[in-house]
C-alpha cells in the first residue's frame, strides 16, 4: 500500500483551515515545498518556513491566511491521484472559478499554476486546484 504525500499534505491544510487553525506544520518534501511556496505566492497562504524538528526530521511551518474571518482557502482539492494521474495539455487546462483560483501542474519546467504554463507553452500532470 501506498502513501499519497501530496494528498496528505493538502488534507494538512484542509483540516488547518477548517479548524481555523493560525498555523499548520507538514513533513517537509520539494514537492510539498514548491506547493506551499505557489500557495503564498498567489496569496493563498501568509508565509512558509522550513523548521528542522530535529536533525532527522524536517518540517514546513505553514501560516494560514484569514481576511475578516474568512480564509483566503475555500477549497483545495486533489486532481491527480497515484491510481489515476491526470496529465494535460495547456490547451485542455480550464482556470478554476473563472480565473479566482489555480490550477498547480506538474511539468518539465517545474511545479508552476496553469497562469505559468500558458506563459511557457506547456503542459503536465494537473496535481491540485486552489480556490
Amino acid at each position: 500500500m501506498s502513501v499519497d504525500a501530496i494528498g496528505n499534505f493538502l488534507t494538512i491544510i484542509r483540516n488547518g483551515v477548517m479548524a481555523s487553525k493560525s498555523f499548520v506544520v507538514a513533513p517537509y518534501s520539494k514537492m510539498n515545498w514548491n506547493l506551499a511556496q505557489i500557495l503564498r505566492d498567489e496569496g493563498f497562504i501568509q508565509s512558509v518556513v522550513v523548521a528542522d524538528a530535529n536533525a532527522l526530521r524536517r518540517e514546513i511551518k505553514i501560516l494560514l491566511k484569514y481576511v475578516d474571518g474568512e480564509s483566503a482557502i475555500h477549497e483545495i482539492t486533489r486532481i491527480s491521484k497515484p491510481g489515476c494521474r491526470h496529465y494535460s495539455s495547456i490547451k485542455q487546462v480550464k482556470p478554476v472559478i473563472d480565473g479566482l483560483g489555480v490550477s498547480i501542474l506538474s511539468t518539465n519546467r517545474g511545479v508552476i499554476t496553469h497562469k505559468k504554463a500558458k506563459q511557457l507553452n506547456v503542459g503536465g500532470e494537473v496535481v491540485c486546484t486552489v480556490w
